[in-house]
């Protein structure tokens, strides 16, 4: 999986609430660190990012995607042991923590058309002259995880994307879905949301496939030639319902591992009810054009050399889908650099390491930085730099199932994590051009001086610079679901960036084509992106964990909730409904605090050599437990997993986020009394920010 929406973005700023003297940073400044530390930190910065080797980056990705190496199979484990021999290799403390979890895999894939002609398809990926991997022995087949079993045969309707408006437009064209088999293009709303809407307005089946005006031809030549997806070209992946929760679906809310309770399958509340299938576009056209019913509107139509007809007309679809459900293990690869000062704080950066076959691009064109990063840091440490708060890097197992390996890992050590987690950085698929950042908002200053002072490996400029983008403008997206952050930040309430470079593997995305040999030619074909990744992300955890005040900032995150809620504001009718004011005055009130907070920082700095490490500690442990305060149990509306009140992943966009979720999504539902509870709660959680932020003002000026 990866995130497709977190981009560092432009803003007016007449747009904003908020002085900008408080939201831009000195120029050479570093949050955190006085004058004296920060000479210190910055020679240390500069030795780091010589280190990372645009080759190394090569050869990671090279060798590990020399094979499929799908989660729960012995590809997976031995993946998980080579990257434990590269970290203790390096000198790092390192080690394999285990879990199990219901992995499925497909006993059973049959889709024909049954009328008005007779056709069996395929359902394989062919390979492709010039790229020996797409030719591999044992590849994965063409399927989605957490299916429903079926075996049906019924007529078929064309859904578009599958949303809940284009239900809308069938309807009012008296097209009705139930007790039929859809077929959606991919996108628009994550796969999983397609049959879960499918199912939710009667249909009994669910057919995906990737149109090439979305994924293919008409965006440029195709796979070999070119890098967009061929008519062969499956998008596998899976279909848990990630809106509910992540993890292991058969145990919500504990971790899972040897001997442990599980749900039944039919009990599983994420696991889709009706059969699912993914399909080429090559597999698709005989279906579509064999369609009947009125011509679909013109933002159906994709570009397949057919006219789209809505259905269902005569076309009959036998589709059978039976799931091997067995428990299959996972192996997270955890390494460790202890703290010098505060080794009970912690800040942890992750990647995944399983794919859905051989994974060039996703995910190791992100764990290769991270390796690079790993192997940043035990140089460094061995030439006498000391963290001050232990590190701890990540490679998760069983990510592309649903999160899986990073949700278990964080249910089984919960506890320890609320206490000692200061921030999470995630990492995944990476590829060249613009920075892609995301996340809390109260470090949105913090990823700015990070982007400030990384070069842009191509102009030489800062990554700051290269995007045109002045300090004042400097924007993080804000994030939903869809990577390994999910359930440290809107579970746990940890602070969180995700940091990769923007790039576009759509063509390949979850095929048998993802392999070195696309990677090496149309993505970050020279590494150096890759390399200047593992520099920002090496930066990123240096700062973290040397800081003597740990970098949160909250006018940004005020500027921020004031604009989301502007945007509920703007929504139609009913959100006019909702009263919003006693927000808005708790959000000025924050802003207000953030000021004086940002004044008695800069006030403090000259005297930080001095302070007291219990004053700083006490400073900091409030600091880093601000995300938590912005996260309330229960959790939101018909989803309490999900519990911070800012950041959601939307219930039916699926990896897109939903800001202001519970009072959004109310005021979206026409649930006023609902959207009103929501906004009172979030009114409290920004009132006892406001309060946090008061509380550190008055230790900064004990300092």
């Amino acid at each position: 999986m990866k995130l497709r929406t977190a981009l560092v973005r432009y803003a007016p700023a007449a747009a904003l609430a908020i002085p900008l003297a408080l939201l831009s940073a000195p120029d050479d400044s570093i949050r955190g660190f006085d004058a004296v530390s920060q000479t210190e930190e910055v020679r240390w910065e500069r030795q780091a990012r010589g280190i990372p080797d645009a080759a190394r980056v090569g050869e990671f990705i090279k060798r590990l995607s020399s094979q499929p190496h799908l989660a729960g199979t012995p590809q997976s484990k031995d993946t998980a042991e080579q990257i434990l021999a590269q970290l203790k290799e390096y000198g790092l403390d390192a080690h394999i923590e285990r879990f199990e979890a219901m992995l499925p895999t497909p006993k059973s894939r049959i889709l024909e058309m049954t009328a008005p002609i007779k056709k069996r398809f395929k359902l394989e990926e062919a390979a492709v002259p010039g790229d020996a991997s797409s030719a591999d022995a044992g590849m994965v087949p063409t399927y989605n995880a957490y299916s429903g079993d079926g075996d049906i045969t019924a007529p078929l309707v064309y859904v578009n994307y599958g949303l809940q408006a284009d239900y809308d437009t069938l309807r009012e064209r008296g097209i009705d879905v139930k007790g039929k088999i859809v077929i959606a293009r991919y996108g628009r709303s994550f796969r999983g949301t397609k049959p879960k809407v499918a199912a939710e307005h009667g249909a009994i089946g669910c057919i995906i496939y990737s149109d090439p005006r979305d994924d293919g031809y008409f965006a440029g030549d195709v796979y070999p030639k070119g890098p967009y997806r061929p008519a062969d070209g499956v998008q596998r992946g899976s279909v848990l319902d990630l809106t509910l929760y992540s993890g292991d679906p058969l145990s919500p809310g504990w971790a899972s591992e040897e001997g442990s309770k599980r749900l039944a399958v039919k009990d599983a509340s994420t696991v889709m009810k009706i059969p699912v299938l993914p399909i080429s576009y090559g597999d698709a056209q005989p279906l579509l054009e064999n369609l009947e019913g009125p011509v679909a509107p013109e933002s159906w139509r994709g570009a397949l050399p057919i006219t789209y007809h809505m259905g269902p007309g005569g076309t009959r679809v036998h589709l059978k889908v039976e799931m091997d459900n067995s428990i299959r293990p996972l192996y997270d690869v955890i390494a460790r650099i202890p703290g010098s000062e505060y080794p009970d704080q912690w800040v942890l950066d992750g990647n995944h390491h399983d794919a859905w076959v051989h994974g060039a691009s996703d995910p190791l064109s992100g764990a290769a930085p991270l390796m690079e990063t790993a192997r940043t840091l035990a140089e460094l440490t061995r030439s006498g730099w000391k963290p001050k708060r232990t590190i701890l890097l990540a490679f998760w197992d069983g990510e592309e199932f649903g999160l899986i390996g990073s949700t278990e890992w964080m249910e089984k050590h919960e506890a320890v994590l609320n206490q000692k987690l200061v921030a999470y950085i995630n990492g995944d698929s990476s590829g060249k051009g613009r920075l892609s950042a995301g996340g809390s908002h109260s470090l949105e200053m913090f990823m700015q001086e990070v982007s400030r002072d990384v070069n842009d490996p191509l102009s030489g400029n800062s990554l700051l610079t290269s995007m045109g983008i002045r300090n004042g403008d400097f924007r993080i997206a804000a994030l939903g679901s869809g990577s390994d952050y999910t359930p440290f930040l809107q579970h746990l309430g940890i602070a969180t960036l995700d940091i990769r470079f923007g790039g576009n593997d759509a063509g390949v995305y979850h095929s048998d084509y993802d392999d070195f040999n696309w990677y090496s030619k149309f993505s970050d074909s020279t590494f150096v992106y890759g390399r200047t990744l593992a520099q920002v992300h090496a930066t990123a955890l240096m700062r973290f964990a040397g800081a003597a005040i740990l970098p949160f900032e909250f006018s940004r995150f005020a500027a921020t909730i004031s604009r989301y809620v502007d945007e509920i504001d703007a929504l139609p009718l009913t959100a006019r409904r909702t009263n919003l004011v006693p927000l808005r005055n708790e959000i000025i009130r924050l802003r207000l605090a953030a000021g004086e907070m940002n004044g008695a920082y800069l006030k403090a700095m000259p005297n930080l050599a001095s302070a007291s490490p219990a004053k700083l500690n006490a400073l900091n442990d409030l600091l880093f437990h601000t995300e938590r305060g912005l996260t309330l149990e229960p959790g939101l509306p018909g989803r309490n997993w999900y519990r911070h009140r800012i950041y959601a992943p939307g219930q039916y966009t699926g990896y897109d986020a939903k800001t202001l979720p519970g009072i959004r999504e109310a005021v979206e539902a026409g649930k006023p009394e609902e959207a009103a509870e929501q906004a009172a709660q979030v009114t409290g959680i920004v009132r006892k920010l406001s309060e946090q932020v008061a509380q550190a003002q008055k230790l900064l000026e004990g300092i």
